[in-house]
């Protein structure tokens, strides 16, 4: 006896679609999977039968011989579980094989039979849907997170048995799950969340942040603690672009492959903002470990904001495996048999003191580091990656004045019309180039092409250069954050005030 069932699996943040074929043969009782299982598929043998059992079917007392197919690739987590016990239950007749065509089944099994969430719905949803399956049936708390891909019937199910009554049509209310998209993206964008209102004075460094955000730029905050750096960077998210359909898809793959997403999660519908401790292994930041190469920080954060605070603490090595993702977007992790490649398009914002102590051009409190001490710790961070980041400001103590003052700061939302009005130009002058959509991903070519300055905008950089020793990455990235300028200024064209400004937030130049 024999049948096939279809089940899926997740390399990097896409699936594909894998064969569950099940022989059932009168030889002396074993139960083997064969087809690259990991060690969490192996395991599943052991579910898979005492589920059978205590949902009151019959386990065959026989030799079964699994094959995951295509053969030559690893297949990795619980999810083969619901499919393995489908698949012996077809060889063994209890279900019909016309009842389990064009179906994926996906889900984990408790020994009691009951069904546990899984990784990745959304991805599998997606795939499943690209190779025209008809419905999944799945566990029900990622029902709401799979039923995000339109146009494929999703069945969510709390057990083995309610899945078996669903294929075979014996369950008095079995319907394909149904959410609206729309609703669940703006419930999530709706959420509460911190605003600019809260931060009383630090207009130059709010203005900074503005054009940081409306052009995707990075971004690093210097000055004494307490100053509110932390502050100001957790409410960048509130004044980004609300993330559009198809880069709220990408960023829940990429949660719901790592299992970020709480069971019963739809989507991410919000810019993620992630914060890792200065203590981070660069595997941990970048991505990677052993057997599966896990996403790390840099694409958790794809599509938000990466922020590092104290980044002289930072391990040097740590700091400088964001040099590639920071150009390129995208992270690779290879290893010896795969190699994944994840997204990384993430708004990198940085937080530091101006010394070891702090107190570094403070005038309160008295700096008790040396020269030597304070360059010592600006040398923690490397020049090229400094060269990445396009805009340096100095955040300063905020005055008492404006500590005590009842008056609230300018709203997000105020913020994030004119960083949404500056974003769409972006769209409308890059609407011929696929995959760009903000000044921050312009190349060499693109900023020759829409970076074009009049003589009195050269005469300044030439000035500015000569002065600061601008290296060739300053010197573009000058260019880009004052055409982002001129965009929050509804301008055409890249006026020498524009210019002066985005020379401005180049602090750290001096300083190092």
């Amino acid at each position: 006896m024999i049948s096939t069932v279809f089940s899926a699996s997740t390399h990097g943040i896409n699936a594909f679609i894998v064969g569950v074929e099940t022989h059932i043969e009168s030889q002396i009782p074993g139960f083997i999977v064969v087809g690259l299982p990991d060690n969490a598929v192996k395991e599943s043998r052991e579910r898979v039968s005492a589920a059978i059992k205590n949902s009151a079917f019959t386990f065959p007392i026989r030799r079964i011989v699994v094959n995951l197919a295509p053969a030559d690739v690893r297949k990795e987590g619980s999810a083969f579980d619901l499919p393995l016990a489908i698949g012996i239950l077809s060889a063994t007749e209890v279900l019909q094989a016309d009842a389990l065509e064009r179906t994926v089944f996906l889900g984990e099994l408790a020994l009691d039979g009951s069904m546990r969430p899984i990784h990745g719905a959304l991805s599998i949803a997606l795939e499943a849907k690209k190779r025209g399956f008809r419905r999944i049936i799945l566990p029900a708390a990622n029902a709401r997170e799979a039923a995000m891909v339109q146009g494929i019937d999703i069945y969510p199910c709390q057990s083995l048995r309610e899945a078996v009554s669903c294929v075979d049509g014996t369950h008095p209310d079995c319907r394909p799950f149904r959410v609206d998209v729309t609703q669940v993206i703006r419930e999530q964008q709706e959420k509460s969340m911190l605003d600019f209102s809260d931060v009383k004075g630090q207009e130059n460094v709010k203005r900074a942040l503005e054009v940081a955000a409306a052009g995707g730029h990075n971004i690093i905050l210097m000055g004494p603690p307490g100053s509110g750096k932390t502050m100001l960077a957790k409410r960048i998210p509130s004044i980004l672009p609300p993330l559009t359909f198809d880069e709220a898809l990408e960023t829940t793959k990429i949660h719901s492959i790592v299992g970020l997403l709480a069971p019963g999660s739809a989507i991410v519908g919000t810019r993620p903002f992630r914060a890792p401790h200065h203590t981070i292994s660069d595997a941990a930041l970048v991505g990677g470990g052993i057997g599966y190469a896990r996403p790390g920080e840099i694409s958790l954060s794809h599509n938000g904001v990466l922020f590092l605070d104290e980044l002289p603490e930072f391990a040097r090595n740590v700091l400088e495996v964001l040099r590639q993702p920071l150009e390129e977007g995208m992270v690779t992790i290879a290893r010896s048999k795969t190699s994944v490649e994840y997204p990384a398009n993430f708004m990198l914002v940085a937080a530091m003191n101006p010394c070891p102590c702090g107190n570094s051009g403070n005038p309160r409190h008295e700096c008790s580091c040396s020269e030597q001490q304070v360059q010592k710790y600006m040398g923690r961070i490397s020049g090229p990656l400094l060269d990445r980041i396009d805009i340096h400001i100095e955040c300063p103590q905020v005055k008492y004045q404006e500590l005590a003052s009842e008056r609230r700061g300018e709203p997000s939302d105020r913020v994030r019309a004119r960083v949404v009005a500056a974003r769409e130009r972006q769209l409308a002058r890059f609407a011929a180039r696929k995959g760009m959509h903000c000044n921050a991903m312009m190349g060499t070519r693109d900023i020759a092409q829409y970076c074009r300055v009049d003589d009195r905008c050269r005469d300044l950089l030439r000035s500015a250069s000569q002065t600061l020793g601008f290296s060739a990455r300053a010197y573009d990235r000058i260019l880009k954050v004052s055409r982002t300028i001129a965009d929050l200024g509804a301008s055409d064209r890249i006026l020498p005030e524009h210019i002066a400004e985005a020379i401005q937030y180049r602090d750290l130049d001096r300083r190092m």
